[in-house]
């Protein structure tokens, strides 16, 4: 045999044997939780401070098993365009929102053919899921006389932006109405208006519905 022919078969049998054993292994792609807390401090967290009065040994986990930013900054510090920059990747005042926060009533300030991370993700093959204040508007269907419809579906929302499960209410606590949104529809109809000015508890009056329960809203999500 020709020693040039012997030497490639060689070659190809061994490229074969190797391959074989050594399987290429598919990259599993790891979950992705970004927990986004308001008025929470840095040294809030345990494993930022070990004289904080908070235990806080989950987060403690995230970080001794993780990795820990210690030195981040922002260019707004309230909560709408905070959210629209983490979902956006864009600096806040590039919105239409220019000061403050959005209300319960205010229409989506993301545009639907805006790239988010939520669309990213999907993309590359994830499943998405957004759970609690949304707090970036989203477009109620309203009467003429402006009179939310709250047995219709809600346009322009989270599953429009990105995420294929959605659910949580419009605004903060304190901003009605107080409705929980499930996949653009109401989980309840609002039948009475609520208000609080308790000592350490405060929100402002608006509808609100049977299950939305202001002092159980954290632990829901949770559950």
């Amino acid at each position: 045999m020709n020693f040039k022919i012997y030497t490639s078969l060689f070659a190809f049998v061994l490229a074969i044997c190797l391959f074989a054993c050594n399987p290429t292994k598919v990259e599993k792609k790891p979950n992705i939780i970004f927990i986004l807390a308001d008025d929470l401090g840095y040294g809030d967290i345990a494993a930022f401070n070990e004289n904080s009065k908070i235990k806080t040994p989950h987060l403690d986990q995230l970080a001794s098993e993780g990795m820990r930013f210690t030195d981040a900054h922002t260019s707004s510090s309230v909560c709408t365009p905070t959210r629209y920059g983490i979902l956006t990747g864009r600096y806040n005042w590039r919105s239409t929102l220019k000061s403050g926060v959005l209300w319960g009533r205010s229409k989506a300030l993301i545009e639907k053919e805006r790239t988010t991370v939520g669309k990213v993700l999907q993309s590359a093959g994830y499943h998405t899921a957004f759970l609690g204040k949304w707090h970036l508007g989203w477009n109620w269907n309203m009467d003429s006389l402006g009179t939310i419809d709250f047995s219709k579906k809600v346009e322009h929302s989270p599953n429009d932006l990105g995420f294929d499960y959605a659910y949580g209410h419009v605004a903060s606590l304190d901003i009605p109405p107080y409705v929980y949104v499930e996949n653009g529809i109401s989980t309840a109809i609002p039948t009475d208006s609520t208000i609080n000015q308790g000592k350490y508890s405060w929100w402002r009056k608006g509808l609100t519905a049977p299950d939305f329960d202001h002092e159980d809203v954290t632990p829901n999500f949770f559950r």
